[in-house]
């Protein structure tokens, strides 16, 4: 529902609580609450406080409550997450203790309420002053909380918190524990981060830069006991990327102008191109801005392969003019002769390649958003190039062309490149007449191309986007199902020997025990490397990691590498694997029975280099069964122990001390070695309400009791309840309100996302005929991938219809769009597929941005060829001659168009920079693309032209709906009988 907005969404998102909210538990600590996130968009700035000296809780406060507000107000963030412990009051109370003086923990409770209260009590009114009443009533501090009076004693002596409990001033959970190494640094005793969150819409460059800067302010405010260091910077990540980027750009335009100067062979010719082309990109970046486009990898990407073709149409109209005044025409002579004879050339050239993007931009969904701007840009740039050539070029033509009639002095490299392809030309016409001699040869060309079509499309691995190498890695270590907070530091400390020992890691973050970011026994871990210049890739180095980290008996290790193109779709998470497949069904017995059987078959796959699932259904769960009867035997109802429970073991808060600039929570528990073994519940009581000691209401909602050492009123827990060991599942997920499993995947080195969907369908295939009810689906990542390939075929075919028409229309025919597409489009497809094969790369995003490209650019040698040869037609030429002609004549501006796009694209294919080789498919699929439909396309357009102008007079013309603009009468004169001197013999 991408349609929607968040704000639409959040706001059914809050109706949907608000009518749950009746069905959910009285007793919930706090509301449901949620929060608008975008899933794409990681913190673009990390950064790091640390002490010796302060607690975590002083630590924190600090941050919360001086450094995230002065970054708060910056411009362009969002929010500051901070990544710490909140501080808390917290009360251990002692079951024995409280039993001897007759209290129980509700009375506990009751007596903290009561005894701590934060309200307004009004104000005086006099005659020249009013004064707000402000009654001191709340307890902040632990101190307060120790002295505070809970009961009174059968001799009217207070009983005091400190008396039945030990009061500290602690964390908020103390079950989580947290690890902060930077290499050449002594790890800190506390330990905080901030992560800074951009606006929607705001530059994360420019919110980077912003943070940066407040660092000597930070710095010289800070005390001296709290360092600050800077963490992770994602936004060097991205200038970075947009770096390799532009210098690709600058290496296509320099390799361009080089081309057209070797073809050319004059400075001032190249001048002409070379002005053309930032002229089109000028006017592509203000209809970008416009647009409110944004300069990123895709919209740079887009001006980088666009380099390559945005000088097609000059060169066309260019190498036109040159060639007439070659002949003898003067340079103004010329140039108007152009404009007449290759208007038409350059105008379907235009409007056709920008048609291969049309459906691009129509994509529902993610992939829309993906493709969108990308191709909108692309768009401009074609429409740019061709208004350029219609424009600019003719008038720069005229004046700055120098003649070139017979006995002019010619520059070296005009001399040389001239007599070097007229030489080539003419070995091309004697190569091309003999193939027409020999047409046949063009069928089993074909065929050998369509079936490396089929070939191709059916071995290549398939893969959505390369991971590239942002040097940040993201993982999860998990432990035996049930395992403690005490045995979960145990492996966080192994797990942090294993990073520290490896070279390649920078710094690193974990945090281990429960938290809302992790299950019961798992923990998190972050890690930063050092620049890509002083380590190995970023696979590497996690499958070096993932071994050293598997070698901790009794845990596993799942590790992430963050892509620099982030792209996910709901709400799985990334943490546990890259990719993600989800089962749900009606029946939680059968989807749980799918999920076991299904995780046997994923491990069988060797390409996994972790596959786990979150059906965690051997946790061990202690059962308190109610004996109802002789509870109420006793006085005793389920909801009173209910609330000892809870009271007693749940870590819920029972006062939020409220502070001017935060909140912190009063927790109240028994004693660590008292809940410890199933046996500690024994050590409760519960009172019973058949009699019992007088209770006096207190203020803040709880009451006080009064007398206390009266134990006949108190009834033990055990005697009313019994527990039993159990195995069961962690948590029940859900997917569409029904229950749920996901299975979460990383792949090795080499292993296309594509085979790993096909084993999985496959194995779910096998499992799904037992349990029809049962249904499976790919989650982020992978079902953008399968939305992108199971919809690829049909964007191609759009493509080529849309084209087709446009060129129909153009020509007037049925038969000359076909002859125009099909000899081009099909050898560069089968030449792209076999490049990025003979290369052993993958078909992905990039890859397939590359195709629709190719399908653009390889039709333009069609076109030139067969508009020169309708106009000899028109001049009275027969059709071999005609198109042998047109072949000959276009050969040097189809050799430089094509050079030119194939230089463009030649940068990238090469791979420069440490994010390159994500990118590198697309250039492979070009440049080999461009090369094989060149070789074929210049033999086997003439023919399949020959072939469609017999079809075309012998068949389609005797059909008056179908006949061509070019019919001609049987009483006219026939289609020409010339046969003049071919270009190369010139």
């Amino acid at each position: 529902m991408l349609r929607k907005s968040i704000t639409d969404a959040a706001t059914d998102v809050q109706a949907a609580i608000q009518r749950a909210t009746g069905k959910l538990p009285i007793d919930l600590p706090s509301p449901p609450t949620f929060t608008k996130t975008n899933p794409n968009d990681q913190a673009v700035y990390l950064l790091g406080l640390l002490s010796d000296t302060l607690t975590d809780w002083d630590l924190y406060k600090y941050a919360s409550t001086v450094v995230a507000q002065r970054i708060n107000i910056l411009p362009g963030v969002s929010q500051v997450n901070i990544y710490g412990v909140q501080g808390a009051v917290r009360i251990k109370a002692d079951p024995s203790a409280l039993a001897v003086r007759g209290l129980t923990m509700d009375d506990l409770a009751s007596a903290i309420k009561a005894g701590t209260v934060y309200s307004g009590a009004g104000q005086f009114d006099g005659a020249h002053r009013t004064f707000v009443l402000q009654p001191n009533g709340q307890i902040d501090k632990a101190e307060g909380y120790r002295n505070l009076i809970v009961a009174r004693n059968p001799n009217g002596l207070p009983v005091y918190l400190r008396d039945v409990a030990d009061v500290y001033q602690g964390v908020q959970d103390e079950r989580i524990s947290r690890f902060f190494w930077m290499r050449g640094f002594k790890p800190p005793g506390s330990v905080v981060v901030l992560a800074v969150s951009r606006q929607a819409g705001a530059n994360a460059v420019e919110v980077a830069n912003s943070v940066k800067a407040l660092f000597p302010e930070l710095r010289a405010s800070l005390p001296g006991s709290i360092k600050f260091t800077p963490v992770f910077d994602r936004s060097q990540t991205i200038v970075n990327s947009a770096d390799e980027v532009k210098w690709t750009l600058m290496i296509a335009f320099v390799l361009v102008v080089m081309v057209i100067y070797v073809f050319l062979g004059r400075a001032t010719d190249t001048l002409i191109p070379a002005v053309a082309l930032p002229m089109s990109l000028l006017l592509t970046v203000a209809v970008m801005y416009m647009l409110n486009f944004s300069i990123n990898n895709l919209t740079l990407m887009a001006l980088t392969l666009a380099i390559g073709f945005l000088v097609d149409d000059a060169i066309v109209f260019l190498e036109n003019v040159v060639r007439r005044a070659e002949h003898g025409e003067s340079i103004l002579q010329a140039t108007f002769n152009s404009a007449g004879e290759i208007s038409f050339t350059i105008l379907s050239m235009t409007l056709s390649l920008a048609a291969v993007f049309i459906p691009l931009v129509f994509i529902p969904g993610l992939l829309g958003r993906i493709f969108r701007e990308f191709s909108v840009t692309i768009i401009v740039a074609i429409l740019a190039s061709g208004l350029v050539s219609l424009t600019l070029t003719p008038l720069m033509c005229a004046r700055i062309l120098g003649e070139r009639r017979a006995g002019h002095k010619r520059a070296w490299m005009e001399r040389h490149t001239s007599n070097f392809i007229k030489r080539v030309i003419a070995a091309y016409g004697r190569v091309l007449d003999k193939f027409l001699d020999r047409a046949w040869l063009t069928v089993p060309i074909l065929i050998i191309c369509i079936l490396g079509l089929w070939f191709f499309f059916t071995h290549l691995p398939f893969t959505l986007l390369p991971p590239g190498d942002s040097g940040f890695v993201r993982g999860v270590f998990i432990a035996q199902e049930g395992s403690s907070p005490a045995q979960m530091r145990a492996y966080q400390t192994e797990v942090n020997k294993k990073l520290q020992a490896d070279p390649a890691v920078g710094q690193f973050f974990t945090l281990a025990g429960f938290s809302s970011r992790s299950a019961l026994s798992q923990g998190l871990l972050f890690l930063f490397l050092k620049p890509r210049g002083e380590r190995p890739p970023i696979d590497q180095i996690i499958l070096r990691l993932q071994k050293s980290l598997g070698s901790i008996p009794g845990m596993t290790a799942v590790l992430t590498p963050s892509p620099v193109l982030q792209i996910s779709v709901g709400a799985t998470s990334q943490t546990q694997g890259q990719y993600a497949y989800t089962i749900s069904g009606i029946v939680p017995g059968d989807v749980y029975a799918v999920a076991d059987q299904l995780l046997k078959k994923l491990k069988q796959f060797k390409g996994f280099l972790s596959v786990r699932s979150d059906y965690y259904h051997d946790t061990p769960n202690l059962r308190i069964d109610m004996n109802r009867d002789r509870a109420a035997t006793y006085g005793v109802s389920t909801s009173a122990i209910q609330s000892l429970l809870r009271n007693a073991y749940s870590q819920n808060y029972v006062y939020l001390i409220k502070e001017p600039d935060d909140q912190y929570q009063v927790i109240l528990e028994v004693k660590d070695k008292e809940r410890a073994h199933p046996g500690d519940l024994d050590d409760l009581y519960v009172r019973s309400s058949t009699s019992g000691n007088f209770s006096a209401s207190g203020s803040g909602g709880g009451t006080i009791a009064t007398t206390t050492g009266n134990m006949t009123n108190l009834v033990p827990l055990r005697v009313v309840t019994s527990t039993k060991e159990v195995i069961g599942p962690q948590a029940v997920n859900h997917l569409n309100q029904f229950t749920s499993v996901t299975f979460n995947f990383n792949l090795l080195p080499n292993v296309a996302i594509g085979d790993a969907t096909k084993f999985i369908e496959d194995a779910f295939a096998q499992i799904h005929p037992h349990y029809p009810t049962v249904q499976g689906i790919f989650q982020g990542e992978t079902l953008v991938f399968q939305q992108l390939f199971r919809s690829l075929p049909l964007l191609l075919l759009a493509a080529v219809f849309i084209m087709y028409v446009i060129l129909g229309i153009l020509y007037e025919s049925y038969v000359h769009p076909f002859t125009v597409l099909f000899p081009a489009i099909v050898p560069a497809v089968v030449g792209g597929l076999a490049t990025l094969y003979l290369f052993h790369s993958v078909l992905s995003l990039y890859s397939v941005i590359g195709l629709f490209l190719l399908l653009g650019i390889v039709k333009k040698n069609g076109i030139m060829v067969v508009d020169f040869a309708l106009q000899r037609i028109d001049e009275g030429w027969d059709l071999r001659s005609a198109i042998h002609e047109a072949s000959m004549e276009r050969f040097r501006p189809i050799m430089m168009t094509t050079l030119a796009a194939l230089m463009g694209a030649v940068p990238i294919a090469l791979g420069f920079g440490q994010d390159a080789a994500s990118r590198r498919p697309l250039g492979l699929v070009i440049v080999g693309g461009l090369i094989f439909s060149q070789l074929i396309t210049l033999f086997v357009t003439p023919v399949i032209y020959l072939w469609l102008e017999w079809f075309q007079e012998h068949v389609l013309d005797k059909v008056p709906f179908l006949r061509s603009a070019h019919y001609h009468h049987e009483d006219e004169a026939g289609r020409g009988q010339l046969r003049p001197e071919p270009a190369g013999a010139r």
